[in-house]
Parts: C-alpha cells; structure tokens; sequence
C-alpha cells in the first residue's frame, strides 16, 4: 500500500500487478474481432484442403512443355475441364491437359499450371506457348497446414485473422471476457444529460467521455449520477459493484469537504493500493480493488478527468480484458514547439493535435486549459518525462494517439 504520491511507472506496475484478466468465454468468429485470445489455438485441417489452381489454365506435365513458345507451341489434347468446387477428377497424361478454373484442385497426374493468357484453344486441343509456372499451383496446406500454431494467447484478433482460423477449420475463438464498466459521476452540481439545467449546475460530461472511451473497445458500461453525501454515495457504489466488473469514480477525488469518495471506500473495505501519483494534469488519480474488483478513482476537472482515465484506468480495463500490451497506441513525431512546466519530479502531460510534416507528423500542444472544446479536438498526448523540465521544439518523441 502506497501513502504518498508515487511516479507514473511505479502506478502503472501496481496496476497491472494488481489485476487479473476475467474468465474466457467462446464466441463466433466475427465478434472475436478486436477481442484477445484466451488460448492458443492450432488449426484443424489443412488449407487449401488439396493442390489447386491459382489462375484460370491448362493442367500440364510441366515437362511436356517446358521449352514451349509462341514460334513452336506443344500442342495437346483437351480432356475436359474442373472448376473450384467440383467433385470431379479428369487424369491427366503424356500429350493432354485439361482446363482448370482459379480454385479448382490440380488434376491426377498434372503437376503445373500454364496461364491461359498462355494457350490457344483449338476445337479439341490446346496450343501452349509458353512454359507452365509452379507458382500458378497453390500446394495443399500452403495458407495453414493441419496442427499449425496459428493464434497465440495474449494476441488481439484482427479480422484477417478471424478469417485465418475459418480456413483452419474453427467456427468460433475463445477470447477473455469484456467487463462491464461502473462509471459514477459525483457532485451536487452535476445534472443527468437530458434533465432540466438550473443556474449553477452542469451536465455529467466526464462520464459520457469515459463510457464513450469504452465503448470504442467494445466494453459496455453503467453509469449513475449521486449527489455529495455520504449514505448516497456508499449505496450507489454498492449498486455499482454488485452490476460491474470495474468501478470508475468521477469527481470527488482530492481532500476537500465534499471529496467523499475515499473516505466511503474505506468504508466499505476496498484496498487501497495508492491514491495521488506524481502527473499533472491528473495527480488525484487512485487505485485499489473493492470485492477483488479494480477501482479507479478520478478527479472531476475533465483534463485531469481524462487524463488519469487514459493512463491509469484505461490501461487497467484493458488489462481487465486480456490486453497484455495496454495502453494507448503510440508513434513517433516531432515537436512543434517548446515543452515546459518547471517541475522535474513529475511526468508533464499535454493533449496536443498532429500534423503531417515531411517524413514525421509534428506534435502541436494545445494551451492548459479547462476546457472542454480544446479536449475535443485534442488528436494525440505527448509528455515531459519525469526528470526534465522542458522539451524543445523540434525534439523527436513518442506520443499517445487518441484517434
């Protein structure tokens, strides 16, 4: 258990130590897209089930025709034909061929494919001017041979990987469970969006952010709405807990006299892992688990409120997830302008947008600002590490990518 502020890595590693991922569950291969593995998976046939046709052709003795050309073509007899699909099997032999369609298996006997753009039809025979490549053959088990290790656990599922274990013979995946997110936003100014607005109150954005966030990972969520009161708020987070699998507190985070939220967690027995982490925007941000489930305490401010989401909530659902990598994207890019905060003990965040730049895009930060219009357009987060003061502008560095 932490007391005092700790660094941004040390609060990354006790999450992610202190969060084991939910139980797997199978589900159809598409909705397996963007989902992680629970296990490794091997295929289970071979695909393409037989030798078979990558062009529209003839099935030749590759040797008959191997010095064939438009000047002196090798001409055969045409035995009939097979397309992809067809149960059908035409033998062929020395001075034959037969036409096969792109799919179609490689007839008995045949061990080549001439290209069609290649031969020319004549009545009951094929003039072929050209040798026939190997390459038109796709061999049996070329794309996934049966017993292959073709998924490993831990890994996201992309769709052409969904189509990948279909060849291999699976009709479904099992993948770690999505939880389901609690998200409770507290103070007595904020309104339910769709309610009535009256003078000095104003509507639960943070929430509507964050379940947004979610929801862009396929994670459903649960919000409630609770005024600054102790026997209000101890019973929204039991209703909250007994629904979810994660809770997400919003507001109420700091030491104020309406900061209640610690104070009922305690009261109900989470344990407290560490609460204030050494990043601004976002040092109120707390960590601990309630019933074995993570909970994640977030400050109101929607700066500080998204950027403790993103990195310390974030990853931790993730991880909640099966994510073994969790996290915002990143890539490189490079600073348009000066970094500065003056504080070297903390790891500076700055929501910023890209632009396209020559060989990188640079990384233009955005005014400090509470501000909901300038988060919206935000494209990217960059930081000043901690240890440094500043950042000058044209340094290459890593950034965060919001879209």
């Amino acid at each position: 258990m932490k007391s005092l502020s700790i660094g941004l890595e040390e609060a990354l590693r006790l999450t992610q130590e202190g969060i084991t991922p939910l139980s797997a569950e199978n589900v159809s291969l598409v909705e397996s897209v963007d989902r992680i593995a629970a296990r490794d998976l091997f295929a289970l046939v071979d695909s393409p089930s037989t030798d078979s046709s990558r062009k529209d052709g003839y099935a030749v003795l590759a040797h008959e025709v191997a010095g064939a050309t438009a000047e002196n073509p090798v001409r055969l007899r045409l035995l009939g034909s097979m397309a992809a699909g067809g149960k059908t099997d035409i033998q062929v032999r020395e001075g034959t061929t037969v036409r096969v369609l792109t799919g179609a298996r490689i007839p008995t006997g045949a061990d080549a494919v001439v290209a069609e753009e290649y031969a020319r039809k004549e009545h009951s025979h094929v003039l072929v001017e050209s040798f026939a490549q190997p390459k038109n053959v796709l061999r049996r088990g070329s794309d996934v041979a049966k017993g292959q290790w073709i998924l490993r656990a831990g890994r996201r599922i992309s769709p052409v990987m969904a189509g990948l274990l279909a060849a291999a013979g699976h009709s479904s995946a099992p993948v770690f469970r999505n939880p389901v997110v609690g998200m409770l936003g507290t103070g007595d100014e904020i309104v339910e969006p769709g309610n009535p607005l009256t003078d000095g109150k104003l509507y639960a954005s943070n929430i509507t952010t964050l379940a947004g966030w979610c929801n862009r990972y396929r994670m459903k969520s649960r919000t409630a709405i609770v005024r600054d009161d102790r026997a209000a708020l101890l019973c929204a987070l039991k209703n909250l807990a007994d629904q979810t699998d994660a809770l997400i507190t919003s507001g109420g985070a700091w030491v104020g006299d309406h900061d209640l939220v610690a104070h009922v967690l305690e009261e109900l027995g989470w344990k407290k892992i560490f609460h204030r982490i050494r990043i601004g925007p976002g040092k109120a941000v707390g960590f601990g688990m309630l019933d074995r489930k993570p909970v994640f305490i977030l400050a109101g401010g929607p700066p500080s409120n998204l950027m403790g989401f993103l990195q310390i909530a974030l990853p931790g659902i993730l991880a909640l997830a099966g994510h073994t990598n969790p996290g915002l994207p990143t890539m490189t890019a490079r600073l348009a302008s000066d970094l500065s905060e003056g504080e070297t003990d903390w790891t500076d965040f700055f929501f910023g947008t890209l632009e396209n730049h020559e060989e990188l895009p640079d990384f233009r930060p955005m005014a400090k600002r509470s501000r909901l219009n300038s988060l919206a357009e935000a494209t990217a987060v960059a930081s000043i590490p901690e240890g440094k003061k500043a950042l000058p502008a044209g340094s290459i560095i890593s950034v965060q990518l919001l879209t």
